[in-house]
């Protein structure tokens, strides 16, 4: 097996020991979302759930955009709204979640990245990432992006909406 470069260690008194240097699992997974532009009487931006899915494990919400701001926490009064993120994990959450909650967004493309830990992918096999929108006086939708555990860099995945989402695309850096 060649490997690309070596760490040297000096152990005292002139003697070194080489220790081959082995390439680390990508610790980011960098997702986009497109937020399509509507053309309707009464705009509003959509509150959006992403979540991490395993077969057998509790799913694990990494971030949540909703009107967090609101006097008296009256945003998360529409929260159940994303019915399935709320079925998943949701409805044992207390708000505002540190880490995870975030303002909605307008239309356009937004990336965000969460690391090995944020993703709660700590044992190796098959995950899925889960985006959901609902959005009021509008539709809702949900869309899944299959990946692998642990990752290498450059791979991901895509998934398209048709209605409240735009591309989804997922990568592993």
């Amino acid at each position: 097996m060649q490997l690309p470069y070596r760490i040297v260690l000096s152990v005292g008194a002139g003697a070194t020991l080489a220790v081959p240097a082995l390439a680390a699992d990508p610790g980011t997974m960098d997702v986009t979302i497109a937020i399509p532009r509507l053309k309707v009487a009464e705009y509003h931006k959509p509150y959006v759930a992403i979540w991490v899915e395993k077969a057998g494990a509790k799913a694990k919400t990494v971030a949540v955009w909703y009107d967090h701001d609101m006097k008296a926490n009256e945003g998360t009064k529409w929260l159940r709204d994303v019915r399935q993120w709320w079925r998943a994990s949701g409805r044992s959450m207390s708000f505002p979640a540190n880490g995870i909650t975030g303002a909605t967004r307008a239309p356009g493309s937004h990336k965000i990245s969460f690391t090995r830990a944020q993703l709660g992918a700590q044992a190796a096999g098959q995950y899925t990432l889960v985006i959901e929108a609902a959005r009021e006086v509008g539709g809702r939708e949900l869309l899944r992006v299959p990946f692998t555990w642990p990752a290498k860099a450059g791979a991901g995945g895509r998934a398209a909406g048709t209605t409240e989402l735009g591309a989804v695309s997922v990568a592993f850096r």
